[in-house]
């Protein structure tokens, strides 16, 4: 079972530098740090598989950063790191699918589909980050789910069934078109 300390010793500098990325000022980046390895203390009992912490902990920074800036109403700018979802795996699977279709997706749409759909946020707190109109951001949202959908079609041959579900078997990742290429 991996401790905190195991896991601060490994992974401090990273979580620290990621954080310094966003908020670009070291002392808040130091209590952002504290914040994070206290979550993770606190929430180390839920961690089911000692080969996801570097991607639980980086979740976890993320979730600082996201409510520091949320209390501040400060505008969260995306990066290609806010993208990673899992360590590299060996196994080509749909979200490595789903990882180069949504990094490929316009700004525009990207990160407002992100917000809502991956981080969870309600689409009026989205609307509040990105300082748009809520009609905007539910059609930015939309349109983006709907290029997700034809991105799998372009990356992966999937086609819409007759109920209007995308279906269709993943290839190897050498065979597709986006994810092979993100």
């Amino acid at each position: 079972m991996t401790t905190t300390k195991d896991i601060w010793k490994q992974y401090a500098d990273d979580i620290k530098y990621f954080i310094l990325s966003k908020v670009k000022d070291v002392s808040v980046a130091d209590d952002l740090l504290q914040e994070t390895f206290i979550k993770v203390h606190t929430k180390l009992g839920t961690l089911k598989n000692d080969d996801k912490v570097k991607s639980w902990l980086f979740s976890i920074a993320r979730y600082t950063v996201l409510d520091y800036f949320r209390q501040r109403n400060i505008v969260y700018e995306m990066t290609d790191e806010d993208f990673i979802f899992e360590d590299q795996k060996l196994e080509h699977t749909k979200e490595d699918c789903l990882h180069g279709i949504i990094k490929s997706l316009p700004k525009k749409y990207r990160d407002p589909l992100f917000l809502s759909d991956i981080k969870g946020l309600k689409q009026a707190v989205v609307s509040e980050q990105l300082d748009l109109p809520l009609a905007t951001v539910k059609s930015q949202i939309q349109r983006g789910r709907k290029l997700i959908a034809q991105g799998f079609i372009e990356c992966c041959d999937f086609k819409v069934n007759d109920d209007g579900y995308l279906v269709g078997e993943l290839k190897e990742k050498a065979d597709c078109k986006v994810c092979n290429h993100s």
